[in-house]
């Protein structure tokens, strides 16, 4: 894990973030990931302290590895991805405004977990969503 540094202050700070979709719809297809992922490049152009290391999805729910600046709120930063790949996806794909008319795309909620020492474990799990189990289990301990 890489240090950063602001004006007055340096910091190693990743998290990994997970949200789903509204209702758990199953409507993230690789074509609407690539817009996504896009919209989410898009929000780290405006804030260049940002730092995504790791973008999956699986049909239902995202998960990134990210690195967050200590000015700036999870919480923040989760409402303002949330909120940038809403508009560009319901923008482009028509099928997603027909599902939810009355209004966001995504769950309430969201989940985080601080990194630590575990990068580069979470990275291969992160990696690992969407792709088939074929009957075997990848087990991941995290410590």
């Amino acid at each position: 894990m890489r240090t950063r540094q602001l004006n007055h202050s340096a910091y190693q700070l990743q998290y990994h973030l997970v949200w789903g979709t509204r209702y758990r719809r199953k409507w993230l297809k690789d074509y609407v990931k690539k817009e996504f992922a896009s919209s989410c490049y898009a929000v780290v152009k405006k804030y260049p302290t940002i730092y995504i290391h790791t973008l999956n999805t699986d049909e239902d729910h995202v998960h990134l590895q990210i690195e967050i600046p200590p000015n700036l709120s999870i919480a923040a930063v989760v409402q303002t991805l949330k909120i940038e790949s809403s508009k560009r996806i319901k923008q482009r794909f028509k099928f997603v405004r027909n599902i939810y008319i009355d209004g966001s795309i995504w769950s309430v909620g969201y989940f985080v977990s601080s990194v630590g020492l575990n990068e580069e474990r979470i990275k291969r799990y992160i990696e690992y969503q969407g792709k088939q189990d074929h009957g075997r289990t990848l087990r991941l301990r995290f410590s």
